[in-house]
């Protein structure tokens, strides 16, 4: 049961706020440093103006699209997000039936309180988001591991080789709570995110377990250990784009890690056209950061994103109502885009275009 059901996402926001300890408020909320970036991700979309056509038929609209062979409902995936059980104690399972029931996609973290082979059955569609670890034997075993669990895609997120500072995650000292662990990796390794006196868990956990040295050609080793299509997140250069190109990646998710990374970093909206012009058709374009409103899915897709990845709204849901409030969360922005489509004269994904959008002209 939703209370007082929400009617956009910002009241799930103020909702979740109430629901959730300080220190997992704090840990999905916060951004890195002074939160530039973090800000920035949703203030971007207001630099950007609609341009809407007139006189179209709109009174049927198709939002169904297919990203990497998979029928989606609806341009929106649910981005890798860590430690779903803060939020609920279904985590995880929660959001990926809210998903299913949906159609929609959904990204599992490595970092997940519900495992691969969990969110598998309740969601049989879900990609695998997957970080480097040193250990190269942990590595090889997660992406075998998800690939068994029937993961249908792998996707590596590139923007972390080392954590960024989140201070309010420092001042907290963040860890999870007994009883809560990585599902992931506990069968794997004995692993759980180390309790450190002045200092974030998870920071410590980067610093002592992932590796600062992935380079492009980890990439190619990604490629060999499991016949998946390969996703990357956190490009934020064409350059980049398309060196990721030339290493066989199927898709690329322009991110910044949800401002929580590089603060100063550009607002993942900014990037989108540069990357589409740069790399074409010759890879699926995903975005994710600061999706606020359906209008921002509208602007996303003009600027040649083909879908988008939601992240901290999910767990504003999850916190509030469980896997009803994550539908619902889905729903309204599925809504908002349809009606931001048909206001806009578009009665169909294909017709959303370049010609739609501008930056706003500075008085």
């Amino acid at each position: 049961m939703i209370p007082s059901k929400p009617i956009n996402l910002f009241e799930y926001e103020t909702l979740a706020q109430k629901q959730l300890s300080q220190m997992a408020w704090d840990y999905y909320a916060s951004g890195a440093w002074d939160e530039v970036t973090l800000k920035d991700n949703c203030a971007a979309f207001n630099r950007y103006r609609l341009y809407p056509r007139m006189l179209v038929d709109v009174s049927q609209r198709d939002l169904t699209t297919t990203i990497l062979g998979q029928s989606l409902s609806a341009p929106i995936l649910i981005a890798p997000m860590a430690f779903q059980c803060l939020a609920n104690p279904a985590g995880e399972v929660a959001t990926a039936k809210a998903a299913a029931s949906l159609g929609v996609g959904m990204v599992l973290s490595t970092l997940a309180t519900k495992s691969m082979a969990e969110v598998a059955i309740a969601n049989p569609h879900t990609w695998f988001q997957l970080y480097i670890h040193r250990d190269r034997g942990l590595t090889r075993a997660l992406v075998e591991y998800a690939y068994k669990c029937g993961a249908t895609a792998l996707c590596v997120t590139v923007d972390a080789p080392l954590l960024g500072k989140r201070e309010r995650d420092t001042r907290n000292q963040f860890v999870l709570p007994p009883g809560m662990e990585l599902a992931n990796l506990s069968n794997l390794k004995d692993l759980d995110i180390p309790h450190r006196q002045g200092e974030s868990g998870l920071f410590a956990y980067f610093a002592e377990q992932l590796d600062p040295g992935v380079t492009w050609k980890d990439l190619a080793w990604l490629r060999s250990l499991v016949p998946l299509p390969l996703v990357v997140k956190g490009i934020l250069r064409s350059d980049n784009a398309v060196r990721a190109l030339e290493v066989g990646v199927d898709a690329i998710i322009i991110s910044n890690h949800g401002g929580r990374q590089l603060d100063g970093a550009i607002a993942t909206i900014d990037a989108v056209a540069e990357i589409v012009a740069a790399i074409g058709d010759r890879a699926t374009v995903l975005m994710d950061g600061g999706i606020r409103r359906g209008t921002d899915i509208l602007k996303a897709l003009a600027l040649g994103a083909k879908a988008v990845l939601v992240g901290r709204p999910v767990l504003w849901g999850l916190a509030v109502a469980g896997e009803t409030g994550v539908q619902h969360v889905i729903e309204i922005l599925r809504d908002e885009l349809s009606l931001a489509m048909a206001l806009s004269g578009c009665a169909k994904l294909s017709e959303i275009d370049r010609s739609l959008v501008n930056l706003k002209v500075k008085s």
